[in-house]
């Protein structure tokens, strides 16, 4: 295997928001027309600041709809394994994910960092994860490392031999990187972080798996630039979508 093809490493993931159409006003429009009808749109360059309160009382009383009438577009580089898990929200998403049929899969692949917790404790649906010793850690990147090289090694070989990309890529193992646009609204989007971020402010507990909260953490950072007095709203009413 070349130089140019050699497995590299990652702890991390990537998270880029590429597209947005998405403001606090969004909402308020939004709402205001059930009771404006056409004289709402009057208020589409309203400040928010003054309608903060309207807001909450929509995430209070989980008024859903008005939350919907925006949109995001984040560019995400992440484990295959992570993306699985990604797909199963479906209600308010749109997704488009590189192919392995149709181009040479990189040799990018997942290993744990020091940081990562690596050892479950009790049974499920009543365990927590603790720190793994210096040793498991150890076991783990080079396990995780041994198994990636040699699965792409055998990819190489197939694909030399003429072996079709759909075909070969079946040898390459869940922690390979892989990466896809998706689309959201705010409401969709809240409800993706109510169940893959572990939050204080949360009054119904998540135990979001560490490498799909680490995207979720990401995408809430910019969500929060785009609509602060949303997401403060999500907060201050325990993290619960609409």
């Amino acid at each position: 295997m070349s130089d140019d093809l050699a497995p590299t490493f990652r702890s991390d993931v990537t998270v880029e928001l590429v597209r947005s159409a998405a403001t606090d006003t969004d909402v308020l429009w939004a709402a205001r027309v059930s009771t404006k009808g056409e004289q709402s749109l009057e208020t589409i360059g309203e400040d928010p600041e003054k309608s903060k309160g309207l807001i909450n009382f929509l995430m209070r009383d989980r008024h859903g709809t008005p939350f919907e009438h925006n949109s995001m577009t984040f560019f995400i580089s992440a484990p295959i394994f992570v993306f699985r898990e990604f797909h199963r929200h479906r209600s308010g998403w749109s997704y488009n994910e590189e192919s392995g049929r149709y181009r040479e899969l990189q040799p990018v692949f997942y290993v744990p960092g020091p940081e990562r917790r690596l050892v479950q404790q009790g049974k499920p649906g009543r365990y927590e994860f603790v720190e793994g010793t210096a040793e498991q850690h150890k076991v783990t990147s080079e396990a995780m490392e041994e198994s990636y090289r040699a699965s792409y090694r055998a990819y190489q070989e197939m694909l030399a031999a003429g072996v079709a990309r759909e075909v070969a890529r079946a040898v390459l193992p869940v922690g390979l990187f892989s990466s896809m646009y998706a689309t959201c609204n705010a409401r969709s989007l809240m409800h993706f972080l109510s169940l893959r971020t572990k939050n204080e402010q949360a009054t119904v507990p998540s135990f979001p798996q560490r490498e799909i909260e680490m995207v979720a953490e990401q995408m809430e950072e910019h969500w929060a630039q785009l609509m602060p007095l949303t997401r403060a709203a999500f907060n201050a009413h325990g993290r619960v979508a609409p």
